[in-house]
């Protein structure tokens, strides 16, 4: 019997589908809600060198399940049964990672490392077999992203049963040869490696998919926010912390939507290697973003129930938060258009002078220095816009 399924469940690359989010693509992405919430909470509780390192290497690993999912459903049609079944099952598996992230390097940390491990070698495991008796070329590529999958999976679990001395450095390698794969090509010896310019990806489908995570994590910003704020009781610390929050999480989707968002799906629908393109402004770049946005909504909670906290933790949360933010969208607008954004430079210039003033200057309590992020993003929301309709570019969103 041939290896592989027998049903097509690629893609129509000449209808409609070829480019349409789906809603159970949608319905994956509702559990990445809770896991971005237990991922705030976490680094607001653990907010030390080793808490910064162990949230680095779960918010990089959530996000690169997620986005190696939208890879795989960017060929794959999620109309189909098959697809459809294999997607919602990958949305239990990363239920269970997101009910672990709490106890990670806890008591946890083998449940985390399990479902990590069955999300990605099942998810890359299922395109292999699903390709290889329909466009042999894609099941080549992720048959060499499966080995190097496989390679990584044995550090999680590695880790997962080792001290939490050995743990981390276990699972920053397993995240590293990850990345390294996709840097590299995922090379075998004998096999080759994956090609990324011969990718033929759907720009539309990748750029709207990206986008909408990115609200996904606005919105759970706002989640943190209306939460801390329902469990005090109302002052003008607290009212001028929810409007201080908003103002923020406003500004920065107007910076992400307003322009560059669209620009995303023309430049890989133009580009002569948009696989290639879309590795480095939605794999890597949107890492920063979306790294932002959590950071933000920690610093949201931080101002809501420690309004007066100081120290550099507080400066490291809050206006670390928009300078990973900034630092992703200046990356992001630099690969698709090839030109900085000035206000974007900027803000980022203003946001570290102000880290510094902040660390010498003991008048920076935790709201206020969030109103001062929240005013230059607005000034750099603003200066987009300009900039833009300067340009004659229409407006996104």
């Amino acid at each position: 019997m041939a290896f592989g399924m027998a049903r097509n469940v690629l893609r129509p690359a000449d209808s409609a589908r070829a480019d349409r989010v789906t809603y159970v693509e949608l319905f994956f992405d509702l559990v990445f809600v809770l896991a971005l919430t237990q991922l705030s909470a976490y680094l607001f509780e653990n907010q030390t060198l080793l808490g910064a390192l162990e949230g680095a290497v779960m918010v990089c690993a959530l996000w690169w399940a997620w986005v190696s999912t939208t890879w795989v459903t960017n060929w794959l049609d999620p109309m189909k049964l098959p697809v459809r079944g294999a997607v919602i099952v990958l949305a239990f598996v990363a239920l269970v990672v997101s009910v672990s992230i709490a106890e990670a390097f806890g008591d946890r940390a083998w449940a985390f490392a399990i479902a990590y491990v069955i999300l990605q070698v099942g998810r890359t495991g299922f395109i292999v077999w699903a390709t290889i008796r329909h466009d042999r070329a894609v099941a080549r590529d992720f048959a060499l992203v499966l080995g190097w999958t496989v390679a990584s999976s044995a550090l999680w679990i590695v880790g997962a049963l080792l001290p939490l001395t050995w743990q981390l450095p276990f699972w920053a390698a397993a995240l590293a040869v990850e990345l390294a794969g996709t840097v590299l090509g995922f090379p075998v010896p004998g096999r080759g490696r994956v090609m990324l310019q011969s990718w033929d990806l759907s720009g539309p489908h990748i750029a709207e998919r990206t986008a909408l995570f990115v609200l996904i994590a606005l919105g759970e910003g706002l989640l943190v926010t209306g939460f801390a704020f329902v469990e005090k009781e109302s002052s003008t610390s607290s009212i001028a912390s929810m409007v201080t929050a908003f103002i923020a999480a406003a500004a920065t989707w107007w910076i992400y939507f307003d322009h560059g968002e669209r620009v995303g799906a023309e430049a890989i629908e133009a580009s002569d290697e948009p696989g290639r393109l879309a590795r480095t402004a939605y794999t890597w770049v949107h890492l920063l973003i979306i790294a932002g946005i959590v950071l933000m909504s920690v610093g949201d909670k931080q101002m809501l129930t420690l309004p007066d906290q100081r120290g550099l933790a507080t400066t490291v949360v809050i206006v670390g938060a928009p300078v990973l933010f900034l630092s992703g969208t200046v990356a992001f607008r630099r690969v698709l258009e090839g030109r900085w954004s000035r206000p974007q430079l900027l803000g980022l210039l203003a946001l570290a002078v102000l880290a510094g003033v902040a660390s010498v200057v003991p008048v920076f309590d935790a709201l206020r220095l969030s109103i001062v992020t929240a005013m230059l993003l607005v000034g750099v929301a603003a200066g987009e816009t300009v900039e833009r309709v300067r340009r004659g570019r229409r407006a996104g969103g």
